[in-house]
Parts: structure tokens; sequence; C-alpha cells
């Protein structure tokens, strides 16, 4: 509003100090109706043409010739800073008939040409600087828009990452509390068992107990260290792959579940998450076997590798429900063909005709692949 009042001060000042005295009092009154609508072209740019033109079309016809005839420029060069191609348009050529008119009344006799061009540069200026200024206010608005659109679309993938990575880490934990408890449990009822008929195999299972526990904290130790760059825990323990999986075996047989492990074909140039997820993925099944089979039962492991994909196969000769709906509840399965989904893989679990079970999936390792079970 400040800098909006200086050109009307200025006119009006100099109204006042210029001129014979006759005349002042209409050409002030000329003046400030020329002049004191520019105070609020920015609220009601076209209103303001509109009062300045008028103002303008009276003075002509009084035939008084005042220097505040600028503020028709003003109004508008803001029409066309604020309205669209069409408010221009009209805008100008309201004051090109002005400046016409002006010209035909005020120039001298053969001196019509030079002013009416001079004019009219200065009508067309005017216009085009307030094109600019509206081109210019939209393009930056428009980037203002996008760099809060890709803002937003950042934010939104930081979220994503951040939900895949605690369903990872969720999924992780499953596997390792889920595995080592199945397996607790079953070595304790053992000890039990044997407490009385044969204590040294229950100090074995006692033993074990504890070595299992000791795991299952420094599995849960590996894996939340992630989250924690101070924790080097990570960097000594390295994840679990296909070579652990007869450890795996040596457990499960400990448990009470005999397992036998088979690995076909080279797996050290496997990457070390393709063979974190096989690991998970037989570790889930031998412990769904060993949660839900009799005493008795057998487990056995195939992993085959090659360099395009990783088929893994475990079957038991457990006695499952056939009807699915008597399966086991829980997350294991769905974890199990999330794992199998991220590597483009389709689990199929389910009961063998000859009975027992068998949980079965294909790893594709290349990008392009799709995976076939």
């Amino acid at each position: 509003m400040v800098r909006d009042a200086l050109v009307p001060a200025l006119l009006l000042v100099n109204i006042l100090t210029t001129g014979a005295p006759q005349d002042r009092p209409a050409a002030v009154a000329l003046t400030a109706a020329l002049a004191l609508p520019l105070l609020w072209r920015r609220r009601a740019p076209r209103a303001v043409f509109g009062a300045v033109a008028a103002a303008s079309a009276a003075q002509w016809l009084m035939d008084v010739q005042l220097p505040a005839d600028v503020a028709l420029l003003m109004a508008l060069y803001t029409v066309a800073a604020t309205s669209d191609r069409r408010g221009t348009l009209v805008a100008g050529a309201v004051v090109e008939i002005g400046a016409l008119l002006a010209c035909l009344r005020w120039t001298t006799e053969g001196a019509f040409l030079t002013p009416f061009v001079a004019v009219t540069a200065l009508v067309v200026a005017a216009a085009v600087l307030g094109v600019n200024v509206r081109t210019t206010r939209a393009y930056l608005a428009a980037l203002e828009e996008r760099a809060t659109r890709l803002e937003q679309q950042h934010d939104q993938q930081a979220r994503l990452a951040v939900a895949e990575e605690r369903t990872r880490i969720t999924r992780e934990m499953h596997d390792i509390v889920t595995h080592n408890l199945s397996v607790m449990v079953a070595l304790t009822d053992a000890a039990v068992y044997a407490q009385h008929r044969s204590p040294d195999k229950a100090t074995t299972a006692m033993l074990r107990i504890s070595e299992t526990g000791r795991q299952a904290l420094t599995d849960m130790r590996r894996s939340l260290g992630i989250l924690r760059t101070d924790e080097p825990d990570g960097e000594r323990h390295p994840l679990p792959g296909i070579a652990q999986l007869e450890t795996l075996a040596r457990q499960m047989r400990a448990a009470g579940l005999p397992t036998r492990v088979e690995v076909e074909g080279g797996h050290t140039h496997l990457p070390a998450t393709a063979q974190l997820t096989v690991y998970r993925l037989v570790q889930e099944a031998l412990t769904n076997a060993l949660k839900h089979t009799p005493a008795g039962t057998e487990a056995t492991v195939r992993v085959r590798c090659s360099t395009e994909a990783v088929t893994v196969d475990v079957t038991d000769t457990g006695p499952r429900p056939p009807r699915p709906g008597s399966a086991p509840s829980g997350h294991g399965i769905p974890g199990m063909r999330e794992r199998s989904a991220a590597y483009g893989g389709t689990l199929q679990a389910g009961p063998l005709p000859g009975g027992g079970w068998r949980v079965r999936t294909r790893l594709v390792l290349g990008s392009s692949g799709t995976a076939s079970v």
C-alpha cells in the first residue's frame, strides 16, 4: 500500500505546485480521480482500470491535459499482469482509443503521427510488461507446485521404504523367534522325559536349549543391529545362507526331527540376500514340520542352484489334514510366500498324494525372469 501510494502522492504534489492558480481546482480534482484509484489496483485491477478510464474520458471532455494520464498506463499494466489474454486485449484497446482521441485533440497541426506512435509504443510496452510479469509468476508458481509435489512424493517413498523395512524386520523376527522357540520347546519336552531314565540325555538336551537360546539372541541382535549404525554385530556375524543349512539340520535332529539336506550346484556365487531367503524358507518349513507332525517324522531338504535360479524343496513324512481349512493357521506360510514373491517365485505348500507335506518354490535370480513352479 505504501509503494502504491507513492505515484498518486507525486502526481498530486506536482499538480499542486505547477499550473495556473485559476485552473488548479479542476486539475487537482481530475488528478485525484486518475491517481487515487491506483491505491487499490492490486486488489481490484479491473475496477480500478474502469475508474481511471472514466476519469480520463472526463478529462478529455473537459479539454484538460495532465501528467496524471500515466495512471492509465499503470492501470493497464496491472490488468495485463493479473488478467487473461482477453482482458488484456480489451484494456489495451480502450487505452489505444484514448491515445488516438488525445492525439487528435492536443497535437499541433501536421504533428499527429509522431506523438501517436510514441503513445502507442507506451501502451504496447505497458501491456507486454504486464503479460511478461503474469507469465513469470505463473511459471514460478508451476515450479513451486512441482517442487512441492516432488517433496510429497519423496516423503511418500521414504514412508514406503520405512514400512517395507519394518515388514522385513518383522518377518525376520517371526522366523527367528518361531524357529528357536519351537526347537527349545521340543528339547525341553525331551529333557523332562529323559531326566529320570537317562540323565545324560537330559543334560545334553538342556545344553542344546542353552545353545539355541544364545543363537536366537545372536540372530535377533544381528537383525536389529541393521537399525543401529554403531552396532558391529552384523559384521561379526554374517547373515546365514545355504552353507548353514547343515547346521540347521543338526539342530532339528537334536530337537527330534530327523532332517537330511541335499544341495546341488554351487552356491558361492549367489547373492547374500538370496541365500538368506533360502535359509529362512527352509527354516520356516522345518519349524512347521517340527510343530505340526508327530514323533518319527522325517524331513528332507533339497536345494538346486544354478546361475539363473534356486529351487527349494522341503518334504516331510508326517500326516497332515487334506483340507486347506484344516491347515495350521499363522503367519508362517504367508511370510514364505512374501519371501518367494520378492524373487519372482510362487510358493506351493500342501499335502503329498502318498502322505506327508511339501513346500516348494523357485527363486529367479535374473531381474527379467519369471518364476515357474
